[in-house]
């Protein structure tokens, strides 16, 4: 009788616990929230990644992938979008939404990084074990099987349409902007391709962090000391800016933790630097800050208010923003106030104050280097919702400025609808009653800064100026 070989037993392997990887899970939860709570990235950021470090997980690298894998995929999303639909057989919308946040990260390893292609499909893989289950991270492992098939350049190349086809979306998938937003930029910027890619790739550049020295209470100079030189360099534009290296942290700077100097960026300092130097008739001694939320205008209009011995109320509409108003303007020397209240029903009697400031609330498409995700959030119809504020808003600052009195209206966006065509109909009484007042040239404000426009309002540019795209138009009150 023959023998029969040993019947072999299952060859599954083993069931193996997946590997639990603090940086991507921190990742994961930050983009889980900023889809779930329409919360922004450099909000939900920031209190991860000190909770991780207190815990003991993270360490100064750690920190700063961590911040690359979110700001990243945030930037790229409508990129890796175009380039995961070539690799799903459904339609993206079909996909649930915490599986298109992981292999958003993996694309944005694969495809917006230097960690090689095997790590980002593992590490990508793992995460989905941890936070998908076993069966969907074998989706995840498929799907970014296929993205590695091309480097980025190649992607881009099968899944954008030519230039010449179309444009405004060719442009949108390369540099990862909806289409409308690269319309309403291209159409702001004016010119031809150059500008709007330059301008496009400068919105998915890391910004720099930029301080600012409240005059009277701190100096660029002692900010620079305190820093050193390999940390940081003066501003380009603002005499009261000084700009970190990469890493830099400002919470370790005395004079931040003191509130006398703070985080700025260099396009909002020249804003408030330019009302305060706009040439006044008669007295100036009360400054009015209309939408000063969350603090960081209001606290540099404050200080130099106060070296005039001019005094500052600072308005904000939103109590919690108000009390970031508060505290940022707390320490200041001269006299100032903070209160609550809706700049389109003042709390203050008409012509009261030598100078107004409005940075009215706007879709913030100025400012896209810094939140990356509004660039997917924003409708082309949210223009349509902040139009009537904006317009009040400005109104009620041109009755609230005293006559011979000035006022600067600003806003974070280049968007043309929120911006001159917003002060011209205001000016000529289109929905409300007309306006006396006059243009004020905004550029000789603003000296040393060039490429400003035809004037005689203001429009700074990231990829001009390295600056967040603010808008400025100065109007004196003559009547």
């Amino acid at each position: 009788m023959s023998q029969q070989p040993p019947r072999r037993h299952g060859t599954r392997k083993p069931y193996r616990r997946p590997k639990k990887d603090p940086v991507r899970i921190l990742a994961f939860e930050a983009l889980r929230a900023v889809d779930e709570r329409d919360a922004y990235a450099n909000l939900v950021l920031p209190p991860l990644l000190r909770k991780a470090r207190e815990a003991g997980d993270f360490d100064t690298r750690d920190a700063a992938l961590a911040t690359e894998l979110v700001y990243g995929s945030l930037r790229r999303q409508g990129t890796y979008d175009a380039i995961l639909a070539r690799c799903v057989d459904r339609p993206l919308r079909e996909v649930d939404p915490p599986v298109l946040d992981v292999l958003t990260l993996g694309a944005h390893q694969l495809l917006g990084t230097r960690i090689p292609p095997h790590a980002a499909v593992s590490a990508t893989v793992e995460l989905a074990r941890v936070v998908l289950g076993d069966g969907r991270a074998k989706f995840v492992n498929a799907v970014l099987r296929k993205v590695t098939a091309h480097d980025l350049d190649d992607w881009l190349e099968r899944v954008a349409p030519e230039y010449d086809e179309d444009p405004e979306e060719h442009l949108g998938i390369v540099h990862a902007h909806p289409r409308w937003v690269v319309s309403a930029l291209w159409d702001a910027l004016g010119g031809g391709r150059a500008g709007i890619e330059e301008l496009l790739a400068a919105d998915n550049e890391r910004p720099e962090v930029t301080l600012v020295a409240r005059p009277g209470r701190s100096t660029a100079e002692e900010l620079l000391a305190a820093v050193g030189e390999d940390g940081a360099v003066p501003g380009r534009w603002s005499p009261y800016a000084v700009r970190l290296a990469e890493g830099g942290e400002p919470g370790a700077l005395d004079a931040v933790r003191e509130g006398r100097a703070g985080v700025q960026d260099e396009g909002s300092q020249l804003v408030a630097l330019a009302l305060a130097g706009a040439p006044l008739d008669g007295p100036d001694r009360t400054w009015l800050d209309g939408c000063a939320g969350p603090g960081g205008k209001a606290a540099l209009l404050a200080a130099l208010a106060a070296q005039r011995g001019a005094a500052l109320l600072a308005s904000e509409k939103q109590p919690h923003r108000a009390r970031l108003v508060a505290r940022a303007l707390d320490g200041n020397p001269g006299p100032y106030a903070v209160i609550a209240a809706d700049g389109t029903r003042p709390a203050w009697r008409p012509g009261a104050f030598d100078r107004v400031l409005v940075d009215v609330p706007c879709t913030g498409l100025g400012a896209l280097r810094r939140r990356p995700e509004a660039r997917w959030r924003r409708r082309p119809e949210d223009l349509d919702g902040f139009a009537p504020l904006q317009r009040e808003l400005l109104r009620q600052a041109l009755a609230a400025v005293r006559v011979g009195g000035v006022v600067g209206y600003a806003t974070c966006s280049p968007h043309p609808a929120e911006t001159r065509a917003v002060v011209e109909d205001v000016l000529k009484g289109r929905g409300g009653p007309a306006v006396e007042a006059e243009w004020i040239d905004a550029r000789p404000l603003m000296p040393g800064v060039p490429e400003l426009g035809d004037g005689p309002d203001v429009q700074l540019w990231p990829h001009r100026h390295g600056t967040d795209a603010m808008y400025l138009a100065l109007l004196r009150r003559t009547g």
